[in-house]
């Protein structure tokens, strides 16, 4: 979760500051950079749910980002096909985070970053938490700002693309701050 009142400094030396400053540790984020299409070419930080789901064993070079088809992933897939052994893009809301990490799953997705329906959220991360079913996931469930989620879809539309091409998880430990990608729509 990010705090609120983080101080402008934060903005002006990023997170590595703002980790020291209040207690964050790296880890509670994950990264991922998009490598196609080339104007959304940035590096997004996503945050891993809370109590389910598995987490990343192998670091992906190349692997497609696919936007579920119904966007909130609540059912049966109209693309799960295109899914299968990749990373499903899914909205948030009409069920529990829980529910579309395991329709993903079942598509045989290797794992599903869920977005925040707010497009405007471009700072507030949501803690996902297991529903009130007992059920499990195996495949990592990663949440995505609103604004990222929307702007990575309104690109993919705009050049009639099916799906983004992703790394992830990516290292930003090993990169210096000033050359770190970020999307131009945040400021944290």
């Amino acid at each position: 979760m990010v705090p609120g009142a983080a101080g402008w400094w934060c903005l002006v030396l990023w997170l590595p500051a703002c980790v020291a400053a209040h207690g964050f540790r790296i880890h509670d984020y994950l990264y991922f950079q998009v490598l196609s299409p080339g104007d959304i070419r940035y590096i997004f930080t996503a945050t891993p749910a809370k109590d389910f789901g598995g987490i990343f064993h192998t670091r992906y070079e190349q692997i497609h980002l696919v936007p579920a088809e119904p966007p909130e992933a609540c059912g049966e897939l109209s693309n799960g096909f295109f899914i299968q052994d990749q990373i499903a893009l899914v909205e948030r809301g009409g069920c529990s985070f829980l529910s579309k990490t395991r329709v993903v799953q079942e598509h045989g997705g290797r794992a599903v970053i869920i977005s925040d329906n707010a497009v405007d959220n471009d700072s507030f991360y949501v803690e996902m938490i297991q529903d009130s079913t007992q059920r499990t996931a195996d495949i990592p469930a990663l949440f995505l700002l609103g604004r990222d989620g929307y702007m990575i879809r309104r690109s993919l539309e705009q050049h009639g693309l099916p799906w983004a091409i992703i790394s992830i998880p990516v290292n930003v430990t090993s990169i210096p701050t000033f050359e770190l990608l970020q999307p131009p729509w945040t400021f944290w």
